[in-house]
């Protein structure tokens, strides 16, 4: 049995709206969020499936392994394939399950830098929050163009697969593809939240069936070319330019690093979701589970079916993992899940993109709710038509299109994938290391929470993350020049400076965090709900 107790004195005042129309666990749903400071302006119509489909739609195992299989074939080969990403995995679920246990607590759209502000002391309590919502919104919008990248990329390399690469569409035509991707999700994106809702579980099944599709193909139809168990497990080569073998097998945690990151977006659609603080956690939990095992059985299925990793380099596919179904399957068979593929991604991996496009607008929507970006008067509105923020889907979109300027580089997706690994990672973990210095004894626990286990959890989660954010800043080789840079430092570098000089020069004497827009006088400890189970 689970009870709801109030922490602290809490004299409310708490109109949210009506509440004698609405469904008893919205009802709740609306005074937990009432509680946090926040009116209910969206319809809870996330289900609990749809909120896991939701994350597992950005997530998206089959577009992170199909896109992201160049890093482990050049930072180690087979061993690399079949091992970075499990290693990377333990570390990564500490940090989604830290996440979890703060969504669970406090479950708004604000939600990281809300985490942070709640977590930290007071005195550092609107630095931290600026820095994770900045950093947030940094990721959020690069993670949008490497998904539309990626997308771009897999209908280019079909191309060039049906027209035995007679037709390899150039920098200037992928700019034209990108574009229209961008163009038509603002679109899609500015639609009503049930049409959303319903979208996401489409996206789980298309990436279900691809990669399951995918996995089966590339072990069942290899034959004589299929790498020995010796081979596909333990062989390595180092095709990195950096002479370091050790370094170079790190690079490898490049790809799963990408490909787990969005999980955070189950937190923000919180406000749209029912029966938010169980469904978010577990939401973050399942669909970052679930993409763990799919993207390591696809990555063992893709080692077994590489025969030569020496000859797949010199493929002139743009995305690598095509020759390897070509060399497997045939022009026909290859074409035919391919494309299936493909579909996905210009379906299921387009809805992929248009899941981020919502993510990152619910961000930019809660960050301006609380004044804290430039003009975020035009981003905090919310269509009456829709009740959804479309200028912050559009908002979203055009920042992210901005950043598709890099397809001119021959190194676009490596700097979009570090950028967007940077930025969320680092709003990850800022939250979780104010939970585990100064908000010891500050988390009232949700119904899903770690106990003393939040304490050990949290650390590893942090001390990875900032291993990681140092390796995403190297080039991919050691030899790097102005077309094979990685220009995520640029990005990660512009958006600090920017946010960084905002804050001494004016936000610091005016930015507070999070903002209430509802009626609530409580003392510092009521902001969220606190559960108990008997």
């Amino acid at each position: 049995m689970v009870k709801h107790k109030e922490a602290g004195i809490v004299t409310e005042s708490v109109s949210v709206s009506s509440q004698d129309d609405v469904p008893p666990v919205h009802r709740e749903d609306n005074i937990l969020l009432g509680k946090l400071g926040y009116k209910s302006e969206f319809k809870r119509e996330f289900s609990l499936l749809e909120t896991i489909s939701f994350s597992m739609a950005i997530l998206a195992a089959s577009c992170g392994v199909t896109t992201g299989y160049s890093y482990p074939l050049l930072s180690g080969g087979h061993f690399a394939m079949v091992w970075a990403w499990p290693i990377a995995c333990i570390f990564v679920m500490c940090v989604a399950a830290s996440l979890a246990e703060l969504a669970s607590s406090m479950p708004t759209s604000a939600g990281l830098y809300y985490f942070s502000a709640k977590m930290a002391s007071k005195e550092q309590s609107a630095l931290a929050s600026w820095i994770t919502g900045w950093s947030n919104i940094t990721g959020q919008v690069t993670l949008i163009c490497s998904i539309n990248f990626s997308c771009t990329e897999l209908i280019t390399t079909a191309i060039a697969m049906g027209t035995d690469g007679a037709v390899v569409l150039g920098s200037g035509a992928t700019f034209g593809i990108l574009t229209a991707i961008h163009l038509t999700q603002a679109i899609f994106c500015s639609a009503g939240t049930r049409l959303l809702a319903r979208m996401t579980v489409l996206t789980m099944v298309l990436i279900l069936t691809t990669s399951i599709g995918a996995i089966v193909s590339l072990l069942a139809c290899a034959g004589d070319q299929r790498a020995s168990s010796a081979d596909a497990w333990t062989k390595f080569e180092n095709n990195t330019g950096w002479s370091n073998n050790v370094w170079a097998f790190i690079l490898a945690f490049t790809s799963p690093m990408w490909s787990l990151t969005g999980y955070d977006s189950a937190a923000h659609i919180a406000e749209e979701t029912a029966g938010a603080a169980r469904a978010a956690p577990i939401a973050i939990l399942v669909g970052v589970a679930a993409t763990e095992i799919l993207g390591w059985l696809y990555y063992i299925a893709a080692s077994y079916a590489t025969n030569s990793v020496s000859d797949i380099l010199q493929s002139k596919l743009a995305l690598p993992l095509g020759q390897v179904f070509l060399n497997v399957l045939g022009k026909k068979g290859a074409l035919t899940l391919w494309c299936s593929i493909a579909v996905y991604l210009t379906s299921g991996q387009y809805l992929c993109g248009c899941s981020q496009t919502v993510d990152a607008s619910r961000v930019i929507f809660a960050f301006s709710r609380d004044n804290a970006l430039p003009g975020s008067r035009w981003w905090k509105r919310i269509n009456h038509t829709t009740q959804t923020p479309v200028n912050a889907v559009w908002f979203a979109i055009v920042l992210s299109a901005i950043c598709g300027i890099l397809v001119f580089s021959t190194a676009a997706f490596n700097s979009l994938a570090s950028a967007s690994v940077i930025g969320l990672y680092i709003s990850y973990v800022t939250p979780i290391y104010c939970r585990v210095t100064w908000g010891k004894d500050k988390l009232q626990p949700g119904p899903f929470n770690l106990g003393w286990w939040s304490f050990p959890i949290g650390w590893i989660g942090i001390i990875w993350v900032v291993f990681m954010v140092v390796m995403l800043l190297f080039p991919y080789t050691q030899t790097a020049n102005v077309q094979t840079m990685n220009y995520s430092i640029v990005i990660v570098m512009a958006v600090f400076i920017f946010a960084g000089g905002s804050w001494i020069f004016s936000a610091r004497n005016w930015f507070t965090g999070p903002i209430p827009n509802i009626d609530v006088q409580s003392d510092s400890s009521s902001y969220s709900e606190k559960h108990t189970t008997e």
